[in-house]
């Protein structure tokens, strides 16, 4: 079969190379997908450059995400073949779904939720399952609640915009450009700031009407996490979820002291099997529901995948990308 693996090192269009390998064999408790659609994210940008803390040994396939069918399972596993799925793969393992086949764990594998389609699939759960970890389990965020999602035109923000609105919150949706502005209010945010235009924190206290922001949703860090934190109300939290610019967030512990707030992790791993489930069956109910749409902007040939990471690290996505998929 075919597949891009990484075989040194470097941005995406120098470290990737398109090869021909045996399909893999499920162990036990995993299964073999036929890739029909694979998300690409800045985590698989991350993994070429070997600066991702879960980068497996050289050479080895990236993808995280994936939408298909089921080939083969391992022992253990009671997956009907056939079945049509999506998956957090074995990327750790070096099998991910940039390849015509990839391998997953069975406890991450879960059926598509009807009316989506390969591409939309693909692109669906893990943007979907960290928003509902930060907003819901960790977050805690309720309705009439101000919201602020910074990088919220990326996979990962458009998730937090629309399950914030969901919610009944009140989002503001933090965005570079105009255009994606637009973008998230079609999306369900009440407002839109654009932090290249300067710090965002008046434009936060204005809007809020000087009661501050509830909650903080931080797939970015670095200086426009700490800007954003400055505005927490009493009793914020600010959900850590990623450092898509560069370094985790840094908040002074006087400034959480002193508004009761709180800096909160989010992680959407280590769930049960029965948890995954769960949050499943909530997400597709409000994708039913027409409360949620996909995260996935736009598709590419799998012969592209090095130029598309390279868009993806150039932020020049607005949305979520993905490889292969209708």
């Amino acid at each position: 079969m075919r597949a891009w693996q990484v075989v040194s090192h470097g941005e995406p269009v120098d470290a990737l190379r398109l090869v021909t390998v045996d399909e893999p064999r499920p162990g036990p408790g995993q299964v073999r997908i036929r890739v029909a659609a694979a998300g690409i994210g800045l985590p698989d940008v991350l993994m070429c450059r070997g600066s991702y803390p879960l980068t497996p040994a050289l050479p080895f396939t990236p993808g995280q995400e994936v939408a298909g069918t089921v080939t083969a399972v391992g022992t253990g596993v009671a997956v009907p073949l056939g079945s049509r799925v999506m998956a957090v793969t074995a990327f750790t393992e070096g099998y991910g779904s940039f390849a015509e086949e990839c391998l997953a764990p069975a406890g991450s594998v879960l059926p598509v939720p009807d009316g989506l389609g390969d591409a939309d699939a693909a692109g669906f759960w893990i943007p979907h399952l960290t928003g509902w970890t930060g907003l819901v389990h960790r977050g805690r965020v309720a309705a009439g609640e101000w919201l602020v999602v910074l990088g919220a035109a990326g996979g990962s923000g458009i998730a937090a915009v629309q399950l914030g609105a969901a919610l009944g919150a009140r989002v503001v949706a933090v965005v570079g450009d105009a255009e994606r502005a637009a973008y998230c209010r079609r999306l369900g945010a009440e407002a839109a700031l654009d932090h290249r235009a300067g710090p965002i924190a008046p434009a936060l206290r204005e809007l809020t009407g000087g009661h501050g922001v509830d909650a903080v949703y931080d797939p970015v860090g670095g200086a426009l996490a700490a800007d954003a934190a400055s505005v927490l109300a009493r009793d914020g939290r600010h959900l850590a979820v990623g450092f898509a610019g560069g370094s985790w967030a840094q908040i002074p512990t006087h400034q959480l002291v002193v508004a009761n707030a709180s800096l909160v992790g989010v992680f959407a791993g280590g769930y049960t099997r029965a948890e995954l489930e769960a949050v499943h069956g909530e997400l597709s109910a409000l994708l039913g529901a027409g409360k949620l749409r996909s995260a996935v902007t736009g598709t590419i040939p799998f012969d592209d995948l090095p130029d598309g990471l390279r868009r993806v690290a150039d932020r020049g996505v607005v949305g979520k990308l993905v490889l292969g998929g209708t």
